[in-house]
């Protein structure tokens, strides 16, 4: 019998696509998908969604939350009795610490003064600094200290006076729109698995410390040296333009009840800070006017997380956990870093109580403080209830924890997940992805990502992962900046993401195994 060459082209075609659709199928056979779940996760989250207004009262109402900060203890409040309110037990807000000192900007005005004429300015104090002690006049000044000899040479010449602190920055303009989706060929790049080479590896490097031993940092020494002139304020131009200002705190450390003394630090919007110090480079005198009333909070230094549960109705003592960070910085409200993960998350409980779906195993929630200072919150419940990274001494708990899932790279839309290097998740979350891939939803990164809370859960050698998000204008515009507000979140994406937090979440509650995990890090102390 003689067969045509198109024909058996044709039928080995066909039977390899049959092999792969048998192989594919088989995969996903082996890692159940609960498609009636699915469906009422999405008409509950889709269509009765609460995400918004929740981000509105983080946001609105309570924001911004530094930690330690009263409102971010009102916020706590607020939450404890809206997961109640839903019906979750066990609901509190856990206690840890010490952190230090709350801080609020609680008044500000700004002017300058150019040939008679005043002018009001954008910016932000640094937090964690001090005020002006009233309403403020001093002559601008510019003075760059980048080692000892600029200190002599400005020594005994800034009494009094407002310094510009940083060289004037190039500003471009905005070629660019500031907000992105991935597209195909981003999200596929991160689906690749970076292979390192090894070059530029050289060793012998030596002590780092730069022979300082343990002495004060220049930036230490520099800020030390402001407070001996006894200088009224210190400028600097805010990162970003355009009427964006990004700030974050002043000093090492400020927060601490021994912090080392600083003067009053504002971060100006660019174009405010080119006019001062253009004008003076002209040689003409610029008077600065600043009244900055801000308050430290030394009465209670612990800080907290909140914690919420379903109750499992099989292996209760098993707990999946889901979470975000809870504070922000103070010069927005936090909308984007991260009350949108926060209410996220918090909309996801919402889901899964209001649709009444079982769940076998524990759900967790757990807003976390203390984030942007180091992720202290989610290190301080890692290390009581489940391992000390330093030891690696676990805890029972430990064992019994399937994994956690956090969200915390802004409002954009979920496109996929960051594995953390745990190769035996990559089966099971792309069965689960599978329903999502129609809201784009596709993409597993094998490659760790940082900066979050899932990092301490990881620490110890449990589960945790980041769920990859579109940028939106986060880099760009809205983290740690004076544009973090609501009206940069985006709703449609919100409600987005609780259905595929939801949905993952209630999967990894009913699965017959604990997620799969990688082996055990060894410890970060050795006493050896």
């Amino acid at each position: 019998m003689r067969f045509a060459l198109p024909g058996l082209v044709r039928m080995v075609t066909c039977l390899t696509l049959a092999a792969a659709l048998s192989t594919a199928v088989a995969a996903q056979a082996q890692e159940p998908v609960d498609l009636d779940a699915i469906f009422r996760i999405k008409d509950e989250g889709l269509n009765r969604s609460e995400v918004m207004e929740v981000a509105s009262y983080l946001t609105d109402v309570y924001g911004p939350r530094l930690t330690g900060s009263p409102n971010i203890r009102n916020a706590g409040e607020y939450v404890r009795q809206k997961l109640t309110e839903w019906e979750l037990v066990n609901v509190n807000l856990e206690e840890w610490g010490p952190f230090g000192r709350g801080w609020t900007n609680d008044y500000l005005s700004l002017h300058m003064s150019i040939g008679g004429q005043t002018y009001p300015m954008i910016g932000y104090p640094k937090a964690w600094t001090p005020g002006t002690g009233g309403r403020v006049s001093g002559d601008a000044v510019i003075a760059i200290i980048e080692d000892s000899g600029d200190m002599e040479r400005f020594r005994g010449e800034l009494r009094g006076k407002y310094v510009l602190t940083a060289r004037m920055p190039t500003v471009e303009a905005q070629f660019e729109a500031p907000g992105v989706r991935f597209s195909d060929e981003q999200l596929a790049q991160r689906a690749r698995q970076p292979v390192p080479t090894g070059r530029g590896r050289r060793g012998g490097r030596g002590g780092g410390g730069g022979g300082r031993g343990g002495g004060p940092s220049f930036a230490e020494q520099r800020m030390q040296f402001f407070v001996d002139e006894g200088v009224a304020g210190l400028l600097e131009p805010g990162r970003g333009s355009g009427g964006t200002v990004f700030v974050q705190h002043g000093g090492t450390n400020p927060w601490d009840v021994d912090a080392e003394p600083m003067p009053p630090q504002v971060a100006l919007a660019v174009e405010h800070y080119g006019r001062i110090y253009r004008t003076l480079e002209k040689d003409l005198p610029i008077s600065v006017e600043m009244d900055i009333r801000n308050t430290f909070h030394d009465e209670d230094l612990d800080a907290f997380n909140i914690i919420g549960e379903i109750p499992g109705s099989g292996r209760a003592d098993e707990v999946v956990m889901l979470g975000a960070h809870f504070d922000s910085w103070h010069s927005g409200t936090g909308a984007t870093d991260n009350a949108a993960g926060s209410a996220v998350m918090m909309e996801a409980m919402r889901i899964l109580k209001a649709t009444g779906l079982s769940l076998d195993r524990t759900v967790r929630i757990a807003l976390w403080t203390g984030e942007e200072h180091g992720y202290f919150g989610s290190r301080a419940y890692v290390a009581d209830h489940f391992a000390n990274r330093e030891t690696m001494e676990l805890q029972p708990e430990h064992e019994k924890l399937s994994g956690y899932f956090n969200v915390d790279n802004g409002t954009g839309a979920i496109r996929g997940v960051y594995l953390q290097g745990n190769e035996m998740a990559a089966p099971v979350f792309s069965a689960w992805m599978a329903p999502f891939a129609n809201i784009g939803m596709s993409t597993l990164s094998i490659r760790n990502t940082g900066g979050t809370d899932h990092i301490p859960f990881d620490e110890v050698g449990l589960p945790g992962f980041q769920f990859i998000q579109d940028p939106i204008e986060y880099n760009s515009r809205t983290h740690h900046s004076s544009m973090d507000v609501y009206e940069r979140l985006q709703e449609a994406d919100m409600k987005q993401n609780a259905v595929i937090v939801a949905a993952f979440v209630y999967h990894a509650a009913n699965r017959d195994e604990l997620l799969p995990r990688k082996p055990l890090p060894q410890p970060a102390r050795t006493d050896d």
